[in-house]
């Protein structure tokens, strides 16, 4: 199971070109998507027209013979456009905010992400090799059932969605106030691991720099309370980049590979469900307390404070 190249704790020692490039991916993306909620020619742009021209264009091509051949990249890359494409409407089309039907929209489909994360985890613990469906390493152990649960938890917070407004400052930015930053952690700790997980060799982008892009800016005003925005949209872009260079973060210099360490795989995931443990105990006494339904009710909304008055969705 060692590797045969040189290896850190969590990945291979590396040159310097993919510790740079991860910084200017981490920019990139969270440069992209603030444009994109900022600016309705950008969504144009970066979610209409490019996604079009690289369908007929590309990527029938830039993926023939790699790892992003075949039909379930492009299914998972127009899954998470789609989810973009909700959060725009959200955004423009005004009558849409208050109807409770099309709030619970973004609750289902990041719900459904993690489910099938979680079942992917489950599988991928049976798994002890060269993994076909993928062409990558994958070693499957305890830790993949322990980072299932933390998924199943952190599934099991969503909460508020009936509470998603959208702001009155100039980006109109969507405003998620039960997405809390503990919970926003607790989510990124157990994305990291199941990407360490089940997609070794891509988790130092797919892990690392998606996953910085979408929640650095929600510690800052332009991003408070966001991270759903965010998240559709870095992960739209990173699709589309994975497709278009496919080589990019598997087998060229700005590559890093998993030091497919047993020790890692086990601390990240260990990690991962005891923060989601922690975080689901205080939501369960949060409901408790406020005597609130999670469903029909916001649980967080009233200690979430955002850089500009928010009008009220629902």
């Amino acid at each position: 199971m060692t590797p045969d190249y040189p290896t850190n704790f969590f990945f291979e020692a590396g040159t310097w070109a993919p510790y740079v490039m991860v910084v200017l991916v981490t920019i990139g993306l969270a440069t992209a998507a603030w444009i994109t909620i900022r600016y309705k020619w950008a969504v144009w742009l970066l979610l209409v027209i490019v996604p079009v021209l690289l369908t007929f264009f590309w990527w029938p091509y830039s993926t023939e013979g790699t790892a992003s051949a075949g039909w379930f990249p492009i299914v998972k890359q127009y899954s998470a456009l789609a989810g973009s494409l909700s959060l725009v409407a959200l955004q423009y089309v005004p009558k849409l905010r208050s109807k409770r039907w099309y709030l619970a929209i973004p609750a289902l489909i990041l719900a459904v992400n993690i489910l099938e994360a979680v079942v992917r985890d489950i599988q991928c613990y049976f798994i002890h090799g060269v993994d076909p469906s993928q062409g990558m390493v994958t070693w499957g152990g305890s830790w993949n059932l322990m980072n299932a649960a933390a998924g199943i938890l952190n599934l099991l917070m969503i909460s508020g969605w009936v509470g998603i407004r959208v702001a009155t400052s100039a980006d109109k930015r969507i405003i998620w106030a039960d997405l809390t930053i503990p919970w926003i952690i607790a989510y990124d700790l157990w994305n990291f691991a199941y990407v360490y997980n089940c997609l070794a060799d891509r988790a130092w982008y797919s892990g690392v720099a998606l996953l910085l892009s979408c929640t650095i800016p929600v510690f800052f005003a332009f991003g408070r309370g966001a991270w759903i925005q965010y998240r559709a949209y870095t992960l739209t872009f990173w699709s589309g980049v994975v497709l278009t260079f496919p080589h990019f973060s598997q087998d060229s210099m700005f590559s890093l590979r998993s030091a497919h360490n047993p020790t890692a795989m086990f601390w990240v995931s260990f990690v991962a469900l005891a923060f989601n443990l922690v975080v689901f105990v205080y939501h369960v006494m949060r409901i408790v307390r406020t005597r609130r339904n999670p469903c029909t009710q916001e649980l967080y909304g009233d200690d979430v404070v955002v850089a500009a008055q928010v009008s009220k969705a629902a």
